[in-house]
């Protein structure tokens, strides 16, 4: 029998995050050492009182069963943690859990989108801002996102008769893979943007408690009309480290909201309740590891990124995230070939920039998951393997 796939799935490829994992692998069976720096995946572990939250909450019998919804302990600690970190209120059905950004992202189109829709999305950018519509038949736009513009969209410079098109505008800020935040214009400006032309904003704000610098990470939902345009995804994936546990939300206007939840009902049944409980207790619990996991990732950008400097590497520092983005060393243009040569020669892995886009290509991004001690090895393995020398 020939089995005949969607004509969709001709556009998925092996990720390279795929290809870039048996690479390593290949090198770690022949006893060669490896500096992973591919993939977002924070090492630092949960608050013991977050996971006590969750055993004792998985030693319930009860909770095991279906959800249907967010427990009020967790509706209450949403509601008190947006209010004191970004001054935000919130009301019950202003917020939704999904099972991290991800899946929010991968789904949200097919609550506002009908097939042909325009959605503008971020070039470079994250790959499920533009596979979610992708999915839901929407016709994604790139809006370019240039160094000399401070990796912010040119909003006046969007053609306008594409902004009357346009269905929804994909944002996020502090950036990935970019690494910059955004100033409190931009947010004005884009909301002004989308009331002009009746574009619903999608905010993809993951990192917001990842900033360097003295910066402060700041929520689109605070600024003055947001909820009237658009709506914000907030994760406690990498704020918490419970990336396991998918635990995310949707934010904001309360009729996408609503869509959302409508449609997220005819597909599961709601959060795993032991994980609804440790998110409580996340939100809830004293605030110090946040700020101490802050300093640990700033410690970690200046190792790699004062480090490559040093070697003449000119690697800028990373504004907010937990990566950096640094442009191909001289001598290189392709960057899933400078990729392999890196991980050959090194043993340092990272991600080819093309993985996030036409504009991406010229870069490469690296993940801030390893210690500055194991950062300042992979900067003198580069320095070692001659890869600046060509």
């Amino acid at each position: 029998m020939e089995i005949k796939l969607a004509k969709r799935m001709d556009g998925f490829q092996p990720g390279i995050f795929n290809v870039l994992d048996e690479k390593k692998n290949e090198r770690l069976a022949q006893g060669r050492p490896v500096y992973n720096l591919s993939i977002g995946t924070p090492d630092f572990l949960p608050e013991p009182h977050v996971v006590e939250a969750l055993v004792k909450a998985a030693s319930v019998p009860e909770n095991i069963r279906y959800s249907l919804g967010e427990i009020p302990e967790l509706v209450e600690a949403v509601q008190n943690w947006y209010r004191r970190r970004y001054g935000v209120e919130l009301a019950p059905d202003e917020f939704t859990a999904v099972y991290g950004s991800q899946e929010g992202l991968a789904h949200i189109g097919w609550a506002i989108c009908d097939p042909g829709d325009v959605v503008l999305v971020p070039d470079p950018g994250y790959p499920i801002f533009e596979i979610g519509p992708m999915l839901c038949g929407a016709n994604c736009v790139h809006y370019p996102l240039l160094e000399e513009n401070g990796y912010l969209p040119d909003l006046d410079g969007i053609d306008p008769e594409l902004a009357r098109k346009a269905k929804a505008m994909v944002v996020s800020y502090p950036a990935n893979p970019v690494c910059v935040t955004a100033p409190d214009s931009f947010y004005e400006a884009l909301i002004r943007f989308a009331r002009k032309y009746d574009i619903i904003v999608i905010h993809d704000n993951a990192y917001s408690e990842i900033v360097y610098d003295g910066r402060v990470g700041k929520s689109f939902l605070s600024f003055e009309g947001a909820k009237e345009v658009g709506v914000e995804f907030n994760s406690l994936s990498k704020t918490y480290d419970l990336t396991g546990a998918r635990v995310s939300f949707l934010l904001g206007n309360r009729e996408i909201v609503g869509a959302l939840r409508r449609l997220r009902s005819q597909i599961d049944y709601g959060s795993y309740l032991p994980t609804q409980y440790a998110a409580a207790a996340a939100l809830n619990g004293p605030q110090d590891c946040v700020e101490r996991q802050r300093r640990q990732y700033q410690l970690r950008r200046d190792a790699l990124c004062g480090g490559l400097r040093d070697l003449g590497w000119d690697v800028p520092d990373s504004q907010g995230s937990m990566f950096v983005w640094a442009p191909l060393p001289e001598g290189y243009q392709n960057s899933v070939d400078f990729c392999f040569t890196l991980l050959e020669r090194t043993g340092v892995l990272c991600t080819p920039g093309s993985a996030f886009g036409p504009l991406g290509e010229g870069h490469v991004r690296f993940a801030l998951v390893l210690p500055p001690e194991k950062l300042k090895e992979a900067v003198a393995a580069i320095a070692a393997g001659g890869i600046l020398k060509r």
